[in-house]
C-alpha cells in the first residue's frame, strides 16, 4: 500500500471514529433513555444524502482535571449544512455521548461557524439541543463560548430563521440560546429547560420538584408559554420543524412563500353565515372559522396549549403563506389578558419580520380585568400586542366577526394601526363597549333616581309601587340599550367613517381575503428611520 493510500485508509478510520461519536457503549445508552443520537437526528431531519458536515475533527484544547484524556473528536456537537425540501439550512446538533454534551469553547467555536455562515447565505439556522451544560473544568472559557452563540443569535434575529429543538437537557445559561430563537420545540418525557435544577432549588427554597415538574416539555407549554410547541417524540418534533420551515423564507430579504394551490379562491362555505349565535353571550369555535376559509383546512398552530384565549399559527390562502392571529370566544370568552397578549406580540413581530402576511379575525370583548392582571402588567404587555400591529408593515387583513370593544378593538390590528383592509361580518359589533355597560354608565344618574323612588315607596308600605317604579325603569334601559344596540353595536356606524372597509357576507370571507391579500402583494411601507424603537418590555 502506497502512502497516499495509508492517508487515505487513515482519513476513513478517522471519519469512522468521528461518527462514533462517545463509542458504541455511550450510544447504547442514548437509546436506552428513548433518544436519537446527534446524527440519527440530522439524519431524520435532512434530505436524504444532502448533509455536509464541518469541524469532524475539531478536539478541545482543554487540560484542566485531566480533560486531556477525554477527546473526542467532534467536541461533543456535529455541524454542518444541507438541505429541507430541497431548502438550504443550517444545523447543529449536541452530542450527548460526548461528555454529556457540555459546551466548552472548541464546541461554541464549531456552533458560531455555522450560524455566521447561514447568515452570509441567508438560509435558516436549526439547533437540535441535548446538553448537560457548560463543560466546568473550561471555567470562563465555556462562558465565553455561550455569549459569542448568543450574541450570534440575537445578530441573526429577524435576519434569518432561528428553530431551536431541546431534546434532552438544557439548563442554566444554555437555555438563554433556545429563548432567543424564532420558535422552540420541546419532546415530553426526554427533554427540560431551566436556569436552576432541582437541587439547587430545594437548597435555596426548600422545594422539592423534579426536573419535569420544574421544567418539563408540558410545564412550559401550558405554564410559562417558554416552548412553542410540546411533541409526544422526536419524530413529531423533526416533522414539525420541517413544517414551520415550509411557511417562512429563508432570510428577511425573501417574501413568504407561495406553493400551488388546488383549493378554490371561490369556495363558499356557508355554514359561516350561520355559526355566529343569537345570544352575544354565547361561544362558539374560532377553530372552525380558520378551517374553513384556509386553504384545505391546514392550520399550524403555534403556542398551541398557552394562553388559548387567543390563537396564532400559520396557514394558506391562495397558497400563499400567512400568519393568522384570532380571538378565542370558547376560551375566557375570548378576551385578551396579559399571555395573550405576549403570545400575540411575538408571533405578529416574527410574521412582519420575515415579510408574512397577517390575517386577524376579531371576536373580543376587552381586556380581562382584576387585580391579578393588573399587578402583573396587563398594561405594558397589552401595549406589546398594540406596538406590534402598529409597528408591522406587512400586508394586514383584519376580519371583525363579532365583539371589538374598547381597547381591544384598537388593539387587534384596526384601521387606524394601519390596517390594510378591514372587513365586518354583519354581526360585527364595533364599540367603546357592549350596550349594557354603556347604557348602565350613561343612564346612571336615571337608574339611581329610580332606586330611590322605588325605596322611598317601599319604606311608605307602597310594594306595588315600587314594583312598578323598576318595571319601568326596566323597560327605560333595555330601550336606552337598545337604541346604543342600533347606533354603535352595528359595522355600519364603522363604515361610515371609513375604519371597516366592506362589510362582507360570511361565507364569502375566504374570496374577499384572498382577493385583499392579491392587492396587497405590492404592498412597500417604510417605518420612519430609527436605530429601534422602544417596545414596552
Amino acid at each position: 500500500m502506497g502512502k497516499q493510500l495509508e492517508k487515505i485508509q487513515e482519513l476513513i478510520t478517522k471519519r469512522a471514529e468521528a461518527r462514533l461519536g462517545g463509542g458504541e457503549k455511550a450510544i447504547v445508552k442514548q437509546h436506552e433513555k428513548g433518544k436519537y443520537t446527534a446524527r440519527e437526528r440530522i439524519n431524520m431531519l435532512l434530505d436524504e444524502g444532502s448533509f455536509e458536515e464541518l469541524d469532524m475533527f475539531v478536539r478541545h484544547r482543554c487540560t484542566n482535571f485531566g480533560q486531556e484524556k477525554k477527546s473526542y473528536p467532534g467536541d461533543g456537537v456535529v455541524t454542518g449544512y444541507g438541505t429541507v425540501n430541497g431548502r438550504l439550512v443550517y444545523v447543529f446538533a449536541q452530542d450527548f455521548t460526548v461528555i454529556g454534551g457540555s459546551l466548552g469553547e472548541a464546541m461554541a467555536m464549531k456552533m458560531c461557524k455555522v450560524m455566521d455562515l447561514a447568515m452570509k447565505q441567508g438560509a435558516p439556522v436549526i439547533g437540535l439541543n441535548d446538553s448537560g451544560g457548560a463543560r466546568i473544568p473550561e471555567g470562563i472559557n465555556a462562558l465565553a463560548g455561550y455569549a459569542e452563540i448568543f450574541q450570534r443569535n440575537i445578530d441573526a434575529s429577524g435576519v434569518v430563521p432561528q428553530i431551536s429543538a431541546i431534546l434532552g437537557p438544557c439548563a442554566g445559561g444554555a437555555v438563554y440560546s433556545p429563548a432567543l430563537t424564532d420558535f422552540t420545540l420541546m419532546a415530553k418525557g426526554t427533554s427540560f429547560m431551566f436556569l436552576t435544577g432541582p437541587a439547587v432549588v430545594k437548597t435555596v427554597l426548600g422545594e422539592v420538584v423534579t426536573q419535569e415538574q420544574l421544567g418539563g416539555a408540558t410545564v412550559h407549554a401550558q405554564k410559562s408559554g417558554v416552548t412553542h410547541f410540546a411533541c409526544d417524540t422526536e419524530e413529531e418534533v423533526i416533522e414539525t420543524i420541517k413544517r414551520l420551515l415550509s411557511y417562512m423564507p429563508s432570510n428577511n430579504m425573501e417574501p413568504a412563500p407561495c406553493i400551488e394551490c388546488n383549493d378554490p379562491i371561490d369556495r363558499m362555505e356557508d355554514a359561516l353565515n350561520n355559526i355566529i349565535p343569537e345570544s352575544p353571550n354565547d361561544p362558539y369555535n374560532m377553530y372552525d372559522v380558520i378551517g374553513a376559509i384556509v386553504d384545505n383546512g391546514e392550520f399550524l398552530e403555534v403556542h398551541k396549549d398557552f394562553a388559548k384565549n387567543i390563537i396564532v399559527g400559520f396557514a394558506r390562502f391562495n397558497g400563499q403563506s400567512v400568519g393568522i392571529v384570532a380571538n378565542q370566544p370558547q376560551h375566557m370568552a375570548g378576551v385578551l389578558d396579559v399571555n395573550a397578549s405576549k403570545k400575540g406580540g411575538r408571533f405578529v413581530r416574527f410574521c412582519d419580520a420575515f415579510n408574512i402576511p397577517l390575517v386577524t379575525l376579531v371576536d373580543v370583548p376587552g381586556f380581562l380585568p382584576g387585580t391579578g392582571q393588573e399587578y402583573n402588567a396587563v398594561i405594558l404587555n397589552g401595549a406589546k400586542l398594540l406596538y406590534a400591529y402598529g409597528e408591522a408593515t406587512v400586508p394586514k387583513v383584519t376580519v371583525t366577526l363579532r365583539k371589538s370593544y374598547g381597547g381591544s378593538h384598537i388593539v387587534m390590528s384596526c384601521k387606524q394601526l394601519r390596517g390594510d383592509m378591514n372587513y365586518a361580518w354583519p354581526s360585527a359589533e364595533i364599540a367603546v363597549m357592549g350596550a349594557a355597560g354603556a347604557a348602565g354608565i350613561l343612564y346612571a344618574k336615571e337608574m339611581k333616581a329610580a332606586k330611590a323612588a322605588a325605596a322611598e315607596a317601599k319604606e311608605a308600605g307602597d310594594e306595588a309601587k315600587a314594583k312598578e317604579i323598576m318595571e319601568e325603569n326596566k323597560k327605560f334601559i333595555e330601550e336606552k340599550e337598545q337604541e346604543y344596540n342600533d347606533l354603535f353595536c352595528t359595522p355600519f356606524n364603522a363604515a361610515k367613517y371609513g375604519y371597516i372597509d366592506d362589510v362582507i357576507e360570511p361565507r364569502n370571507t375566504r374570496f374577499r381575503v384572498i382577493r385583499a391579500l392579491e392587492q396587497l402583494r405590492t404592498k412597500k411601507y417604510v417605518n420612519p428611520a430609527k436605530k429601534h424603537g422602544n417596545i414596552p418590555l
